[in-house]
């Protein structure tokens, strides 16, 4: 292997400096910023050719590197075999730890009079420059998949109203054997992009273990050079299929050039087939891309042999992850903080946690059917998810005691709580409570009836009760100012009943003065 050498210009330096200005090998090596030894071997070297210093006028730089470095003398044909470089660029990819190191070894074990390991090494690198751009980067199997959009839409119309909207396409590739996945969405949305990742790890029937996406808002909430910021719940989705992502750096496209890739294969094989073609519905789209995609797959390499389902099958599919056993739920997250009333909000509907956290910030995880309030990391409330605004989802034990007592307050509870004095007292509370607009409105008023017994006793209570009902007088301050007053030990009034109504021939009736009025209408 060729020595890492600098420019020539810089090597004819070091002869000037060592032939016309006479200096030593530290101090050219200091000037030049290089090693002491390498200063040496440039001059061994300049010996070793049979120049001399000046050099010839017409000896430009690849003649001059040309006499420094020599290529060695090629061998004798059949006295150095060389290896098979694509089964050995094959057993690089699909194997995580085999090297470079490990192959040539196995190669010299079997054929001792081939090139030595630097060779051999230059000998591959320089082999696998002339392989096709799709394959030019390394990538170990089952290591990578890369996600992206295309950039070019397509256009599906309406059956209906004939209106035009635009789908987008998305492309997912595993590094190894370019294998490729494609489909049609309605939006780059965060629901749309993870829907578009299960999809595509059920299309290769397994997960590699690092994701490399662009930094779409969808999936980075901030793009950083060193540190992104995934969103929540497509780093979810990463924890349920146990991968790693790893978002290309911003601005730097060559992160994911193999998406870049094979967006621009999706764009030539399918899309482009598809241009002349007219969609009225989502599904019939993905049905035609699904069609297109099996043939790019099968489509043989112009550079190598195979194709990207031949890989796949022999490469990158014996080392994809499984797919775990339940399927990913699709959640999102959002944060609040709890109101006054130990609720907070969602989409116009207020779901409760414990009374204890009023006025922290709280996470809500919310999926299609429930509702997870989460403070500190720990799960503190659950709800089934309601669609109705302007409501309340309220667990009970979510309230404080005094809260719980008070929703326990009902008009048929006031009124067994007062019939445990009597049953004029309950009468008089029901009475009480009846006058009210709402029940609600009379409790304190019932209370304050019920709360005499402890002063009075639940008989002079009774008494009292007993005697408001018969004069229907159905107020607290009355039964109280009864019983401050005593009257409550005294004989009930005697109720006075009215007389029924007389009857006799001479008493003219309501329709004698009705007509006699309508008489004097008509005279007047």
């Amino acid at each position: 292997m060729p020595e890492k050498r600098i420019p020539m210009r810089r090597i004819r330096e070091v002869l000037r400096l060592h032939f016309e200005a006479k200096l030593n090998e530290r101090q050219i090596a200091k000037i030049c910023s290089i090693g002491k030894g390498s200063v040496r071997r440039y001059l061994t070297r300049i010996a070793a050719a049979g120049l001399s210093w000046p050099l010839p006028a017409n000896l430009d730089d690849a003649t001059l590197e040309q006499r420094m470095f020599p290529a060695p003398p090629s061998a004798a044909p059949g006295s150095r075999p060389l290896p098979d470089f694509t089964v050995i660029h094959k057993e690089l990819q699909s194997r995580q730890n085999v090297t470079l190191q490990l192959l040539w070894e196995e190669h010299h074990q079997a054929h001792p009079e081939s090139y030595n390991y630097s060779w051999f090494c230059e000998l591959y690198r320089n082999w696998s420059r002339h392989l096709d751009i799709v394959l030019r980067q390394e990538h170990r199997a089952g290591e990578k998949t890369f996600v992206d959009h295309a950039g070019q839409t397509v256009p599906l119309t309406d059956p209906q109203t004939g209106e035009v909207r635009e789908a987008y396409v998305f492309v997912a590739v595993l590094g190894a054997s370019s294998y490729t996945y494609a489909e049609a969405t309605w939006t780059r949305n965060l629901w749309d992009w993870c829907g578009s990742h299960v999809r595509a790890f059920e299309f290769f029937q397994g997960t590699s273990r690092l994701i490399v996406p662009d930094n779409w808002k969808s999936g980075v909430t901030k793009p950083c050079y060193y540190e992104p910021e995934l969103n929540r719940t497509y780093n979810d989705l990463a924890i349920h299929y146990g991968v790693g992502i790893l978002p290309a750096r911003p601005r730097r496209a060559r992160d994911k050039a193999k998406a870049e890739t094979g967006v621009q294969v999706v764009q030539r094989w399918i899309l482009a087939v598809l241009r002349k073609r007219r969609f009225f519905s989502l599904a019939e789209l993905n049905e035609a891309i699904a069609e297109l995609l099996l043939k790019l797959n099968q489509r043989p390499f112009r550079k190598m042999p195979g194709s990207r389902a031949e890989l796949y099958q022999t490469i990158d599919k014996p080392a994809l992850q499984p797919l775990p056993a339940a399927p990913f739920v699709f959640a999102e997250w959002k944060k609040a903080r709890v109101n006054l009333d130990y609720h907070v909000e969602l989409e116009g509907h207020y779901y409760s946690t414990p009374y204890q956290l009023v006025g922290q910030q709280v996470e809500i995880r919310y999926t299609a059917n429930t509702v997870e309030i989460l403070c500190r990391g720990k799960r503190v409330a659950s709800h089934a998810r309601s669609s109705k605004v302007h409501t309340h989802s309220t667990l009970p034990e979510h309230r404080p005691k005094s809260h719980q007592q008070y929703l326990e307050w009902t008009p048929t509870r006031m009124i067994e709580w007062a019939g445990k004095a009597g049953p004029f007292t309950a009468r008089l509370v029901e009475g009480l409570l009846a006058e009210k607009p709402h029940p609600e409105m009379g409790y304190r008023s019932a209370l304050g009836v019920i709360s005499l017994s402890r002063k009075f006793g639940p008989e002079r209570v009774e008494a009292a009760c007993t005697r408001a009902v018969r004069l229907k007088i159905y107020r607290y301050q009355s039964v109280k100012s009864i019983l401050a007053a005593g009257l409550d030990r005294q004989p009930l009034p005697q109720l006075v009943t009215p007389a029924p109504p007389l009857e006799h021939v001479n008493i003219r009736g309501a329709e004698y003065y009705a007509g006699d009025a309508s008489s004097a209408q008509e005279v007047g």
